[in-house]
């Protein structure tokens, strides 16, 4: 009787909800309808960010997880974007930098009209110094950063690049493209990327 019980009842689920490897399809023009009909009041130099671009669009069909040419693609496209310091030099100070990682201000509406500078909010999702105790995992911990890469001026570069766009080092990274998305100004990222680089940085500590 209990298995017969059992039976019926996977029955009626299997009947009335997919599987979870059987993902519904969605028409992607729906969808961006739906989300930028939830913004009706967004201000008008807001409207471009309810639409993804070429990259997200990639990014969403594949699932984040684009085939090599794709990703290539990306890569190439979003490399194209980075803006370098008109002096060349990449590291900031980066006491600065440490504010800007603690800052989760500016994008949402009630930050608009801006009235200060837009944070990094990278303890979000990074664990970088051993004082703060609040902090996200969806990215990797950058303790030691530039200590373990012994402050090296082409991995100086390279975090330049990831924080400038993430997705010129990754193809569909889940981290902001800070300085192609104009979330943070050139001085801001070499603040940051002292944060990481200067061996004076509780980063390294």
């Amino acid at each position: 009787m209990r298995a017969t019980t059992a039976a019926l009842f996977l029955l009626a689920c299997s009947a009335t909800s997919a599987w979870p490897q059987q993902r519904p399809a969605v028409d992607p023009a729906r969808a961006d309808a739906a989300i930028k009909s939830a913004f009706p009041t967004a201000p008008a130099d807001w409207q471009s960010r309810l639409m993804p671009d070429e990259t997200m669009r990639q990014c969403s069909a594949h699932r984040n997880s684009p085939p090599k040419a794709v990703a290539e693609a990306i890569q190439q496209r979003e490399r194209a974007t980075i803006v370098y310091p008109p002096d060349g030099k990449l590291l900031g100070e980066w006491k600065k930098g440490e504010a800007i990682a603690q800052s989760g201000y500016g994008l949402r509406f009630t930050d608009y009209p801006p009235r200060s500078a837009n944070g990094g909010n990278c303890y979000a999702c990074h664990q970088m110094t051993r004082q703060e105790v609040s902090y996200g995992t969806l990215g990797p911990s950058l303790l030691a950063y530039g200590k373990n890469r012994q402050f090296g001026e082409p991995d100086t570069k390279a975090a330049y690049d990831k924080i400038y766009d993430s997705h010129a080092a990754f193809p569909c990274s889940n981290m902001p493209r800070f300085g192609t998305n104009k979330i943070l100004t050139i001085e801001q990222i070499k603040d940051l990327v002292a944060l990481l680089m200067s061996p004076d940085s509780p980063v390294n500590k």
